[in-house]
């Protein structure tokens, strides 16, 4: 496990430095959702719906809501100076009987390590809560969030679990609950006695996600009767790569062939000019000169190795030929 947070449980004079790790994941099977006729992802763009354009996440902030279309930006900037006095601390208020807590509340589960040099007050803490069937009220700063949570102890580990704050758990309004409904003696003690016969010791263990399973079971006869596809590799939109490798040596590729294709169309060229040469001997203004060299320069550069040889050659001819001209037209 790889820890998310580290701070310090303080309670009293004593802090404890300990390390924070999700204890819990989701074990949901992920999809992807694909164009059914070649395989290709579907991607979502952040669009604004003003300009219609595409917006990265740097020039992404916060709106706040106040009614008649006028909105409070707030970027990170206005957010860093939010006070949170326990921004890395696990701050102890209070020890309460766990039976207390309402499971509505709970949230997330962590777990805490200790720091080598704070085991013995770790366990201390950990002995003494288990001891007194309490737990520790706590507040903490969470992605920069200030959360309740508690701290309580399973498999000798303290764990955290974070909590809902009282004005977020709905108050329950049905219409049912104002009716007046009358259960009879009998019908009670029929329930009391189905309940009895059902009741036994909670054991997770003995449940399992049936739906997963099946659904595990559908991918893996698909994979054994190769019903898959691969969709092929496409250009990565606005400089952005679907696949880091495959991108470079497509991209290597197309260089080489770039580059030799360049070779072909060039280094030819002056020996073809050449027996037209007598004819071109009066017209040979600098502005055509000019790009040849330039692309004979460009040739050095890209081309392999046999082939800079060549253009060597013909980016010496013209300037060889070029007094020879002169001297015969004078």
């Amino acid at each position: 496990m790889r820890a998310i947070w580290k701070g310090a449980v303080s309670f009293g004079l004593v802090a404890i430095s300990v390390k924070l790790y999700s204890a819990t994941e989701e074990k949901d099977v992920r999809f992807h959702q694909v164009h059914r006729a070649d395989g290709g992802r579907i991607r979502y763009k952040k669009v604004c719906e003003v300009c219609g354009e595409e917006v990265g996440t740097a020039d992404i902030v916060k709106g706040f809501d106040i009614g008649g279309g006028e909105l409070v930006l707030l970027d990170d900037e206005d957010m860093a100076h939010l006070p949170l006095s326990s921004s890395r601390a696990v701050d102890v208020l209070e020890f309460v009987p766990a039976a207390q807590i309402d499971p509505i509340l709970y949230n997330k589960a962590y777990y805490l390590e200790p720091e080598p040099v704070a085991v013995k007050p770790y366990v201390l803490l950990r002995d003494a809560l288990r001891t007194g069937e309490r737990v520790a009220i706590v507040k903490v700063a969470l992605r920069q969030r200030e959360q309740l949570a508690t701290l309580r102890v399973r498999d000798d580990v303290l764990v955290l679990n974070t909590m809902l704050w009282p004005d977020e758990v709905r108050t329950p309004d049905f219409g049912f609950l104002e009716d007046d409904v009358h259960v009879r003696p009998q019908e009670l003690a029929m329930a009391a006695s189905l309940i009895e016969s059902m009741s036994g010791d909670f054991e997770p263990s003995d449940f399992s996600d049936q739906y997963r399973a099946a659904v595990q079971e559908v991918i893996d006869a698909k994979i054994a009767g190769r019903e898959t596809v691969a969709p092929p590799l496409v250009e990565a939109p606005a400089g952005k790569v679907i696949d880091l490798m495959a991108a470079l040596k497509a991209s290597v590729a197309q260089a080489r062939a770039g580059h030799t294709g360049d070779a072909e169309r060039e280094v030819p060229a002056p020996r073809k000019a050449a027996p037209r040469a007598a004819a071109a001997r009066t017209a040979a203004p600098p502005a055509v000169a000019a790009p040849k060299k330039a692309t004979a320069k460009r040739a050095l550069k890209s081309v392999p190795e046999p082939a800079k040889k060549t253009a060597t050659k013909v980016a010496a001819a013209p300037e060889k030929k070029a007094p020879a001209r002169r001297r015969k037209t004078a």
